[in-house]
């Protein structure tokens, strides 16, 4: 006699959005945002996608963790299967789910994550082989102090997200309130953010002062047309 927990009744709408989660992990390691699953599934918003969330985490199918646009778990169950087909070819029904999912962080407010849900403007998906190193988001770039190596105002930075860099290093750094790309040196009492732009200056950052690496630079995508 079978005395397992039988599996709990989905509408059509949840199992979709079950699938599309076990396949996302299963070829990104990571689940999707809500803002993706609406924009794979046609939902107008990322509220529809939610709701859906909401009851397939009622129904014990998965666990939703607060803070965290990426904030969904599988039961183990489901890990165990995903694992499992990891390494063997899989049907791609969904294109966009063979390419980068990465948000584009507009401007981003004092003192909260830099990848904080209301920081993100909208959801690109891009071939990976676009870059030699993965990217974690898009960073829409403003003003023209880094000109000089190729990187202009209006473009979209890929970023990998560190806390540490290399001398020579293009980061994307936190001073305060604030985030900016430069060229990371650090020297021996201190470290220099240096513009690639004679008309801008370099910038000091003394001991104690507030300062953070937020990521790397590891590629650029020329936005030759108005978003």
């Amino acid at each position: 006699m079978d005395h397992s927990t039988p599996s709990p009744k989905l509408t059509a709408r949840q199992q979709q959005i079950l699938e599309l989660i076990q396949r996302t992990i299963a070829l990104t390691g990571a689940p999707p945002t809500r803002a993706e699953i609406a924009q794979e599934l046609g939902f107008k918003s990322a509220n529809a996608a939610e709701e859906h969330l909401q009851a397939l985490a009622r129904k014990g199918v998965i666990e939703l963790v607060s803070g965290t646009s990426r904030g969904i778990r599988l039961r183990s169950a489901d890990l165990h299967s995903i694992n499992q087909s990891r390494g063997r070819q899989m049907a791609l029904p969904l294109a966009s789910l063979a390419q980068l999912a990465l948000p584009l962080v507009g401007r981003v407010a004092a003192g909260s994550p830099i990848l904080a849900q209301e920081h993100v403007d909208q959801v690109y998906h891009v071939e990976p082989s676009l870059f030699q190193r993965t990217p974690d988001y898009l960073l829409r770039v403003r003003g023209m102090s880094m000109r000089d190596v190729g990187i202009l105002d209006g473009d979209l930075l890929a970023v990998q997200a560190t806390r540490d860099a290399k001398n020579g290093q293009i980061v994307v750094a936190r001073l305060g309130d604030d985030v900016t790309v430069k060229r990371f040196m650090r020297q021996s009492r201190h470290i220099e953010l240096r513009a690639e732009n004679p008309d801008y200056p370099t910038i000091v950052v003394e001991p104690g002062e507030p300062f953070e690496i937020e990521g790397l630079a590891v590629g650029l995508i020329r936005n030759s047309f108005q978003l």
